[in-house]
């Protein structure tokens, strides 16, 4: 039955939804009054149950009655739910059409019913903790390392093993260059920002039983999308709510009044080179949606249909083009067919290791140049504090991405630094407006925050994982350090990718532990391509002759814009 709300089907699914999981949660009721709370809050259980129930009401309401077969079911309090009377929508812009702030006047409000969106089911289990906590580990039998904090800071901080020569590039010009293009570590932050957001005290006292990630383990690309056109209608244009709003210029996200960004994800802002590819992501589908209606796709199915589109094109990027570069194409097709031996999650069941969010995945730190070229023959500046963001990003601040990605008939973009243990000097005096007040100036130095977090969350030494793996640890001089114990998993990863991959990429545990967690979250993403279609094959165009990541950002031609052009 169709309503005026909209898509009759939505609504019956809808329905058969709720009471699927109101079966759930009537199962799920503890027969033992004993239950431990800690598991399961009883309260918590009956409020969800009494939701599902209203829930169930008010659809029902809204199909006209109970279906076939079905009692009716009240809202709970008695009545009926109150509401604004439904508008018809209005006509939609012109295909293709987007518009910025300010570029017309606003349209009455509630004139265009919202887009679909699926983010905002009641029955979406993302927020719940898969088992105890949402992070876990992948060596469970390994015991942590322990190692004197004060050495760590010391090992960290201004002057000390992990901080890099601040006049590198003036002294010896690309004698640090990696063989791959600077932005890659960028987008590594991207994905890092898609599935992890831990947001405990860096100096630990929280119990990694209760840590809580504040993003699905998936790469779904929920730092662009947060929850839709519906829950996050700021993000979107109000009269195209397919369509991500963008700012003026179509070069930075819409600002509130005071500069704070309308985006999916605040650390997004941080500084100019994530925010452009963020921004560029956002280009990508809109200009998506361009195509789907150019080929006539009904307007209730475009929103989704471009959600899903981009977000397979991510993940096959992230397969075929991001990891071989980072752990080596042999790995990687060794993952693919054989899944992974320390990380295969099953479906639905998916968790961040603590080795791979709190030392692995926090290989780019050391990828980070001393300087970069926003446009081609521009001054070069570092990341901190000149490329700071958190504001307007002003049109002689914007990216060329060809400066950051190698594109085929441009010149070679620049290139990342080499792993080798250490960090420029814009990353150990991070400046206030990234970390905030901190109770000591050591906790500015990215390197401290990094080796600090891998002892707070008890991870085990670089040669333990190394010895359970088969593979053959690094020596003493290959290390340049001698540490009590054991050495950081951090501080090993990258030694290692300096000696074991030549300082291009991951050595064979690091490699191995970045590979088998972004290739088995995808396995255990019921919505993933690696998961429904592992054979699927990107649709849009190729400018070489494989699709890459270049492809994806430059989607929408904004490779082709001069900087700081609409």
């Amino acid at each position: 039955m169709s309503t005026p709300l909209g898509d009759g089907a939505f609504l019956h699914e809808l329905e058969a939804n709720v009471r699927t999981e109101l079966t759930e949660a009537e199962r799920s009721r503890p027969v033992d009054e004993a239950v431990d709370e800690w598991l399961l809050d009883p309260a918590d259980a009956q409020r969800d149950e009494v939701g599902l129930r209203s829930l169930l009401g008010a659809v029902q309401a809204l199909e006209g009655g109970p279906g076939p077969g079905e009692p009716s079911t009240a809202v709970p309090g008695g009545g009926t739910t109150a509401g604004h009377a439904p508008n018809e929508p209005a006509s939609g812009p012109t295909p293709g059409e987007n518009r910025q702030v300010g570029s017309a006047p606003s349209p009455p409000h509630g004139s265009r019913v919202a887009a679909r969106d699926h983010c905002l089911s009641p029955v979406r289990s993302v927020d719940r903790p898969a088992g105890a906590a949402r992070y876990g580990r992948m060596f469970r039998d390994l015991v942590p390392l322990g190692t004197d904090p004060q050495l760590l800071i010391r090992a960290g901080g201004d002057g000390g093993i992990c901080a890099a020569a601040e006049a590198l590039d003036q002294l010896n010009a690309g004698g640090d260059d990696a063989a791959e293009a600077a932005g890659w570590p960028f987008f590594g932050q991207l994905i890092a920002h898609d599935i992890t957001a831990d947001r405990s005290p860096i100096t630990g006292g929280v119990a990694v039983e209760a840590l809580r990630n504040a993003r699905a383990p998936m790469l779904n690309l929920e730092i662009i999308y947060s929850d839709g056109p519906i829950g996050s209608p700021y993000l979107f244009d109000l009269a195209d709510p397919a369509k991500f709003l963008l700012g003026p210029d179509g070069g930075d996200v819409p600002r509130n009044q005071q500069g704070v960004a309308l985006i999916g994800d605040p650390r997004n802002d941080s500084h100019v080179f994530v925010l452009s590819l963020h921004v560029a992501l956002l280009h990508a589908h809109n200009h998506l949606v361009d195509l789907l209606r150019a080929g006539g796709m009904p307007e209730s199915d475009v929103f989704d249909a471009a959600r899903t589109a981009l977000t397979w094109h991510y993940q096959w990027t992230v397969v075929h083009d991001y990891l071989p570069r980072l752990v080596g194409a042999p790995l990687v097709r060794q993952v693919l067919a054989e899944g992974g031996r320390w990380f295969a999650p099953r479906p639905g069941e998916a968790y961040i290791p603590l080795e791979f969010a709190d030392a692995a995945f926090r290989y780019g730190h050391g990828q980070i140049r001393h300087t970069y070229r926003l446009v081609d023959g521009g001054a070069a500046v570092p990341v901190f504090p000149d490329l700071v963001g958190f504001g307007p990003l002003p049109t002689d601040r914007q990216v060329d991405l060809t400066q950051l990605f190698d594109v085929p008939g441009r010149p070679p973009a620049q290139r990342a630094k080499r792993l080798d243990g250490r960090l420029p000097a814009s990353l150990i005096g991070l400046p206030e407006q990234v970390t905030g007040a901190v109770a000591a100036a050591a906790y500015r130095s990215l390197a401290v925050r990094d080796l600090l977090r891998g002892e707070s969350t008890g991870l085990p030494s670089g040669e333990a994982v190394a010895q359970l793996m088969g593979v053959t640890p690094l020596s003493p001089d290959e290390l340049a350090q001698t540490w009590p114990h054991g050495t950081p998993l951090w501080f090993y990863i990258l030694k290692e990718a300096e000696h074991r991959g030549g300082g291009d990429r991951l050595g064979p545990v690091g490699g191995r532990i970045v590979a088998e967690v972004l290739i088995g979250l995808l396995r255990a993403d019921p919505g993933s391509y690696l998961h429904r279609e592992p054979d699927w094959v990107p649709e849009l165009p190729a400018a070489g002759a494989v699709f890459g990541l270049a492809d994806l950002l430059t989607a929408a031609g904004s490779h082709n814009r001069p900087s700081g052009a609409a």
